[in-house]
This record gives C-alpha cells, sequence and structure tokens, in this order.
C-alpha cells in the first residue's frame, strides 16, 4: 500500500512562491506517474499538473502554465510543485497522487492519494 505525504504548504502573498512536495512512504516503488491536483473551497478538485517518472510526459492545467513548474528526484522518489506568481484564485488543498496512466489529466486514473496540503494566497 502506497501512501503519500505532502508538504511545503502555507499562506503567502499575491505574487509570492512556494515549493509543495511529496513523497511515499511504506513502498519504494518508483515507477509510477505523480500529479498534483488542487480543491479551492467550494469547488470540485481540479488537475494541476503531471509527470511520469522517466521525467516526461508533463501536462499542465491551463491556469498554472508559465507560472507553476511539475519535476521529480528519482532518487528521493520525490515530487514537487514549484508554484510562482501566486494569484488568490490559487488558494486551495493540493493533492499528489500515483497512478500508471502517462500524461492524463482523469482525477479517475490516479491510485494513490494524499492528504492534501493548505495553500492560501491573500491578496
Amino acid at each position: 500500500q502506497v501512501q503519500l505525504a505532502e508538504s511545503g504548504g502555507g499562506l503567502v502573498q499575491t505574487g509570492g512562491s512556494l515549493r509543495l512536495s511529496c513523497a511515499p512512504s511504506g513502498h519504494t516503488h518508483r515507477n509510477y506517474v505523480r500529479a498534483w491536483f488542487r480543491q479551492a473551497p467550494g469547488k470540485e478538485r481540479e488537475f494541476v499538473a503531471t509527470i511520469h517518472w522517466s521525467g516526461g510526459g508533463i501536462v499542465y492545467a491551463d491556469s498554472v502554465k508559465g507560472r507553476f513548474t511539475i519535476s521529480r528526484d528519482n532518487a528521493k522518489n520525490t515530487v514537487y510543485l514549484q508554484m510562482n506568481s501566486l494569484k488568490p484564485d490559487d488558494t486551495a488543498v493540493y493533492y499528489c497522487a500515483w497512478g500508471v496512466v502517462v500524461a492524463t489529466t482523469r482525477e479517475a486514473a490516479y491510485t494513490y492519494w494524499g492528504q492534501g496540503t493548505q495553500v492560501t494566497v491573500s491578496s
């Protein structure tokens, strides 16, 4: 069973930056697609970005293109989300997820999920 743990969330002002991290525990298998989703208050969870363990298969949601960067460190089995130029609309709980389908934005394609980390962007 894969357990994912996100970290790095917090409160930041508009225009600021944060870097989220996600690492597994209880599992060492590395050949997964990794992704980030987010859920804002009163809204459905939405796709943010995905990356294959090889570093390919990168897809971003249009709303974050040019501002967010997804990356991975296979030695640490960790996926990152560098978030720059943050806006109040980016306020949400951010979830990492693992799956096996490359370059998919579909929530149902991801098998393992973390508990989420809160990101709040003040105006």
